[in-house]
């Protein structure tokens, strides 16, 4: 019945995963088309321009789903930069700060549990909101269960040392739930998603098949931990009884992670709309920046520590990002402010 299932959507999942490289879409067109779907079928538009005011910003926020969808596209894609490129950069710059015990940081500052969790959320943005017109409740089931499964193998990790090894935390990364960080899913969901976008990307036609998406998004949410543990490790957020092979990780991690990156795949994949995904994916250009502000982050710290293994296939996944043209020289030009959407010509 998988196999069925996984014809009948095959021919729309593989023309909807092709990206466009004939042109190259500016901010506003990017918005504007992300926002086009969700405005015709609600058979009416949403006029967006940029708050020149408080007044004017809080008179112009969203009051509905149809008004919110493109308000938060036009905002994440007009503030690229600052989300993308900014946030990581002076991210990796606090954490080295604080695991270095540099003296221009203030001590309340270091390793700051609401800060650590609100940057977090702040480099997610793109894709949470690249996500979230594809949402249904099937996906919000997903998602439950996806979170119910974070906390579920972080405890039996925490309290018994397996599929991950012996550790524990050494740094806060806020409120505490049986030993184990409350805000943990926010770590944990954007590795899987973020992986398995970009493969569906790379893989083109292929990514109709679902035994080709598993097996191809498995392996590289698992390479996505190889980066992540060992500047973690080096920061201090966490460590391992005795160390281990890989920059002080066990290869035991990784063994974990191939469990928990088969059943956070699974799970994506048979409650998440494909097709949906594909269409957003191919008229959303910033979908794919928190994976940017991944190599950033953690790239940059694995080459300040000296993981340079780490550091090393940090930089394919941004050779990757490159590949599929979501990594372009915009997102590298700063821009100066934030910028605010307001909602226009609102009939009252």
């Amino acid at each position: 019945m998988t196999d069925i299932a996984d014809r009948e959507t095959a021919d729309a999942t593989a023309s909807e995963v092709r990206t466009s490289d004939s042109s190259v879409k500016s901010p506003a067109q990017t918005s504007v088309q992300s926002a086009d779907s969700t405005n015709q079928m609600a058979g009416e538009s949403v006029e967006l321009g940029e708050a020149d005011g408080l007044g004017s910003m809080f008179a112009g926020f969203p009051r509905s789903r149809h008004e919110a969808e493109p308000w938060l596209d036009t905002f994440v894609n007009e503030n690229r930069f600052t989300i993308a490129v900014f946030f990581p950069f002076v991210g990796a710059i606090m954490l080295l700060g604080s695991a270095e015990g540099w003296s221009f940081l203030p001590e309340f500052l270091q390793f700051n549990p609401p800060l650590i969790l609100f940057g977090t959320v702040v480099m997610a943005a793109p894709l949470i909101v690249g996500v979230l017109p594809t949402i249904g409740r099937r996906a919000l089931f997903g998602i439950g269960l996806l979170m119910s499964y974070t906390y579920f193998i972080e405890y039996v990790g925490v309290t018994t040392g397996w599929p991950y090894g012996e550790f524990i935390y050494g740094v806060s990364l806020g409120p505490m739930i049986a030993g184990i960080p409350a805000a943990l899913p926010v770590f944990f969901l954007p590795i899987v998603v973020n992986a398995y976008l970009l493969c569906v990307l790379l893989l083109g036609d292929r990514a109709a098949s679902r035994l080709v998406r598993l097996v191809v998004v498995i392996p590289a949410v698992v390479t996505m931990d190889v980066v992540l543990d060992p500047a973690a490790v080096s920061l201090g957020f966490w460590s391992y009884e005795g160390g281990g092979l890989f920059y002080d990780v066990p290869l035991s991690n990784y063994a974990g992670w191939v469990l928990s990156a088969t059943v956070a795949v699974g799970i994506l994949d048979f409650t998440f709309d494909r097709p949906a995904l594909a269409r957003r994916l191919s008229q959303c250009d910033f979908m794919l920046d928190d994976l940017v502000s991944f190599v950033i982050l953690w790239g940059g710290i694995n080459v300040w520590f000296g993981n340079w293994v780490a550091a090393a296939v940090g930089a394919v996944f941004g050779l990757a990002l490159l590949r599929t043209k979501r990594f372009d020289a915009g997102l590298l030009v700063p821009s100066w402010g934030l910028y605010i959407p307001q909602v226009e010509n609102r009939d009252s």
